[in-house]
């Protein structure tokens, strides 16, 4: 179990957000998670935990200031509200910087986010030169706003092939765009529907479109793990 921290954005302004600490914490580098479009939920949470399982120091930032829903048209609407530039450059940059200050000296600090956090995953990437590495999980930004040029760290992403809130053309056109600006990255294709790692997508009261499935995801997972320890130690 985590515990709820505020700590410093860039531009002096307090956020807040859920720390999960390893068993060993001491030498631990660091993982910022980043929300889907709920809010900081218990699932989200429970991410975080599986990362200092992991050996690893979570922080999710909470980028709803304390909301949260279960309500698709909700969660759009907070969504929308949602300043991602803002969110990228001084939310989720502050909790890089967080960990990195907090951590042992040359603790390294990676990026991950499922849905609008993949996307918010890309954005800071690009605003954030302290990253030492990004995994993006199933979503992605217009990609005008990505500045592929400021991309430096290594990227890993997770894509859906029947994704219909994030076409899979879409992934096309932007593995395009990275490779244009010689971004170090790998995708991964899988045949599967949005959210197939989220395991609460199932059952009657999931969204339409979205489906967790269970071998993908573990599949997923065990790349996300090599890619981190590759990258961060």
């Amino acid at each position: 179990m985590g515990t709820a921290i505020t700590y410093q954005r860039p531009d002096g302004q307090t956020a807040s957000g859920y720390l999960a600490e390893p068993i060993h914490p001491t030498d631990a580098p660091g993982i910022v998670v980043i929300q889907e479009w709920w809010g900081l939920n218990e699932q989200i949470r429970g991410v975080a935990d599986r990362l200092a399982q992991a050996g690893y120091r979570a922080l999710v930032p909470d980028l709803y200031r304390g909301q949260l829903t279960v309500e698709a048209e909700e969660a759009h609407h907070l969504m929308s509200a949602l300043n991602f530039g803002d969110a990228a450059s001084q939310d989720i940059r502050g909790a890089v910087l967080h960990l990195k200050q907090t951590g042992t000296a040359g603790a390294k600090v990676g990026i991950t986010g499922f849905c609008m956090g993949g996307a918010l995953t890309l954005l800071s990437l690009c605003a954030t030169p302290e990253a030492d590495a990004g995994v993006v999980w199933y979503g992605c930004p217009p990609l005008e706003y990505i500045d592929a040029a400021k991309l430096k760290a290594p990227l890993l992403g997770h894509w859906a092939t029947q994704d219909e809130f994030f076409p899979i053309a879409t992934v096309d056109a932007l593995e395009a765009k990275l490779r244009a600006a010689h971004v170090n990255f790998a995708f991964h294709r899988y045949l599967a529907h949005h959210a197939f790692a989220n395991e609460t997508a199932v059952g009657p009261g999931r969204i339409p479109a979205t489906q967790f499935d269970p071998v993908w995801a573990q599949q997923a997972w065990d790349r996300t793990l090599r890619f981190f320890g590759k990258w961060l130690g």
